[in-house]
């Protein structure tokens, strides 16, 4: 296509027309601005003129009036005197005229070249016996300047009568001066409007031009086939309309030629980021997509499994052929755990499908249930644990009660017995409920404790002292407790809960004449707390998961002990409640150490308080 010459464009044109425009516009402007401006001017002037005219002939017809004695000025003297305090430099000369023409006085440099003469100005004589004023404006034929001259009676008081005229020769050229300053003031402005007007013009050509010319870089660009090109949108005018149509075209037949191409890459994108493992099987069942979640899971490569039949890939040879999975559509457990973790995934099978019902292929969406499982597991361990608690005691309060109704109560030996194990498993179920309802209170996010600052030191002693002053058993107390302070901020009946559960079971598995050791160690950001006792100790593959809900190492002994499996999982909830950690240390037949630590204070942390 042929370049657009300067000369030929619209941008030139506009410019032009705008600074032509803005010319006239000026032209017109100053025109009238200075005719009304040389009108007022002028008007003003002679305002000015006709009030001296008016102050001069007051004063000279009081001089008239004024007798004047043998030694006093003269009338002359006295008209020369009030002229000159008339005469300024616009008024180039003032005479004053007696009733017989004859000049009585004048502001002339030489006044003895006319005084005492006679005029013959017929405007002065028309003044003298008419009484009329006149003005004309004449140009001096020596200096060529533009002359006022006017020509004004001198009357008597308010009577007709005149007693003389006044004759004034004033200059204009001040005004005109003043003209043509002013016209060169407004030529020098118009032209800096003329340039400013025609930087303004070429910027305002611009947002005109310049969106013109993208549209056709544009249309250019589709001729060529290229549809991804967008004109740059200036503004929203009509112009700036537009353009967004012109784009709004492109859009519509780049849609329309890559409507294809477009929802390809949808679907890879989609696919290439959802956190489910995404594949599809042509017809026959092999495998034509697999996403990255997908091959991560199965832990393949994409380039190795495609093509591969989809029973294959996910191990179902034995159980399911393509056409069963394509026929029921039913949701798969794919069970892929080992003995080091567990890992099981749920595959979701639809089929694709045209629009007559001819079926291409299926997909597959796999959800990692690995977490779900393990907690219906834990869900399911736990519900059975609670049943076989309650059950245990509740079968052994059946069959006593039955025994007691068959008529066991009447023996004075049995009865007593039987009650007294009744009792005993009653108070053992309502252990179990309370601990159960304190996990459950502990797991509910608005459980709160009620902290208090104290020295751990002198509370670990107590809770000690308690223990040591109740016990039974030939066990000796150890204590490795420091002798200064140790401040931490605790709910004390919680805590106390932790110790005695930890204590007590330290008490439970030491042999006669065994010890137990109470220790704390004060370190930079928490306090560690130990028990030691030297029971039977605990199997190395077991020890993580004694603070598990009903766990036991020893499941005979501890209920024959009274124990419920939860005391170790309260006081873990208890302790990570307080923002610390619980562990155990055990060697089998040496006995067992349970940790615990607690976030420390300042020991001057009670002056902020």
């Amino acid at each position: 296509m042929k370049k657009v010459r300067f000369l030929q464009s619209i941008h030139l044109k506009f410019v032009l027309i705008y600074v032509l425009l803005i010319l006239i516009a000026m032209q017109i402007i100053g025109v009238y601005f200075v005719r009304q401006l040389e009108k007022e001017l002028v008007t003003n002037f002679s305002e000015s003129l006709d009030e001296r005219i008016s102050f001069l002939s007051y004063n000279i017809d009081q001089e008239m009036k004024k007798k004047r004695d043998e030694g006093t000025t003269t009338l002359e003297q006295d008209i020369r005197t009030i002229l000159q305090d008339v005469v300024s430099k616009d008024i180039s000369e003032v005479r004053v005229i007696d009733q017989n023409r004859r000049v009585i006085g004048t502001s002339h440099e030489y006044p003895q070249r006319i005084l005492g003469k006679r005029t013959t100005e017929i405007n002065v004589k028309r003044a003298l016996l008419v009484g009329t004023k006149s003005e004309r404006v004449v140009v001096d034929p020596q200096t060529g300047k533009r002359m006022r001259i006017i020509t004004a009676p001198i009357p008597i008081g308010t009577q007709d009568e005149i007693v003389g005229a006044i004759y004034l020769k004033a200059t204009m050229e001040p005004i005109y001066n003043q003209m043509r300053d002013i016209n060169s003031i407004f030529v020098t402005g118009t032209m800096i409007a003329l340039v400013i007007t025609a930087i303004l013009g070429v910027l305002l050509a611009q947002t005109i031009t310049r969106p013109m010319s993208e549209m056709r870089k544009q249309a250019l660009e589709m001729a060529k086939g290229n549809f991804s090109r967008k004109a740059k949108v200036y503004g929203y005018d009509e112009i700036g309309q537009l353009a967004l149509t012109f784009n709004n075209l492109t859009r519509k037949l780049q849609e329309a030629q890559a409507t294809t191409e477009g929802e390809r890459r949808k679907l890879s994108s989609v696919l290439a980021h959802m956190t489910d493992g995404v594949i599809a099987t042509d017809r026959k069942g092999r495998v034509i997509l697999i996403n990255d979640p997908a091959a991560d899971m199965l832990n393949v490569s994409r380039e190795t499994v495609l093509s591969e039949p989809v029973v294959t890939l996910l191990g179902l040879e034995e159980t399911h052929t393509f056409e069963s999975i394509l026929e029921n559509q039913d949701s798969l457990i794919l069970d892929f755990s080992t003995n080091a973790e567990p890992f099981i995934l749920r595959a979701t099978v639809s089929a694709i499908q045209k629009e007559t019902g001819f079926v291409n292929g299926i997909i597959l969406v796999l959800h990692d249930i690995t977490e779900q499982e393990k907690i219906d597991q834990e869900r399911r361990e736990f519900v059975a644990n609670v049943s076989h608690e309650l059950r245990t005691p509740l079968t052994t309060m059946r069959s006593y009660l039955e025994a007691l109704a068959d008529g066991a109560w009447e023996d004075k030996d049995i009865a007593p017995k039987f009650l007294n194990v009744t009792q005993t498993e009653t108070e053992r179920m309502i252990r179990l409920v309370n601990d159960l309802l304190q996990l459950s209170k502990l797991d509910s996010e608005d459980y709160r404790f009620a902290t208090d600052y104290i020295n751990f030191v002198d509370f670990y002693h107590h809770v000690i002292d308690r223990f040591e002053m109740t016990i039974e058993q030939s066990i000796s107390f150890t204590r490795n407790l420091p002798k200064h302070p140790v401040y931490v901020s605790i709910d004390q009946d919680k805590i106390t809960q932790v110790l005695d559960n930890i204590i007590s079971n330290a008490i439970k598995y030491s042999p006669e004449g065994g010890a137990i050791t109470f220790s704390l160690e004060k370190r930079d950001v928490d306090v560690l707390i130990s028990v030691k006792d030297e029971g039977m100790g605990i199997p190395q593959a077991n020890v993580t998961k004694i603070f598990e809900r009903f766990y036991r190492v020893d499941k005979a002994r501890t209920r024959k002990l009274g124990g419920t499996g939860l005391g170790l999982a309260i006081a873990k909830e208890i302790i990570v409640a307080h923002e610390g950690r619980i562990w155990a240390e055990s060697k089998e037949g040496f006995g067992t150490t349970i940790y615990f630590t607690l976030p420390v204070e300042d020991e001057d942390g009670d002056e902020w308080a």
